[in-house]
């Protein structure tokens, strides 16, 4: 990573700085994530919780409950409640929400999930996958990511 990532929460009491790059980025077109953005989609970094540095207050963990019953944790600043991160799952990874970057122009989505509920005004550029649900990591993740998650997995 050539720079630090800096972003944090709108009223600037959460502060962070990504320490890596992230592993993969997803654009999540699914119901879940438009109604708890209140956009179309949202774009995640997803990167290991020990590579994203706080820097000013802590963010609360809120509970959220999904269409699925499954647990989601979003962190939201005590002040502003804006989210900054979640997780889905595994404790060892965050998934930081791309708009809370101070400078988000480098971020691309590797991937888009759950196309089957994305809004038909949105358009997928050709050269980006996409899948109507989730896809299989071991098929979209380059190598060094596999080895990251592998690591992180092993330390769990």
């Amino acid at each position: 990573m050539t720079a630090l990532r800096e972003g944090g929460c709108s009223c600037g009491a959460v502060r962070y700085r990504l320490t890596a790059e992230p592993l993969f980025v997803h654009c999540c077109h699914c119901t879940n994530c438009q109604r708890q953005t209140g956009s179309a989609f949202v774009i995640n970094l997803l990167i290991e919780t020990d590579h994203v540095e706080l820097l000013g207050a802590v963010p609360v963990p809120v509970d959220v409950p999904r269409d699925d019953g499954s647990p989601q944790t979003i962190w939201r600043c005590p002040e502003c409640q804006v989210g900054v991160y979640s997780r889905y799952g595994h404790d060892g990874a965050r998934f930081v929400r791309a708009g809370t970057l101070d400078d988000a122009s480098w971020v691309v989505p590797d991937v888009h999930i759950y196309t089957r509920s994305k809004v038909p005004w949105v358009a997928i550029p050709e050269d980006q996958p996409a899948f109507e649900v989730f896809y299989d990591p071991k098929t979209q993740w380059p190598p060094e990511t596999m080895a990251r998650w592998r690591a992180l997995s092993a330390s769990a």
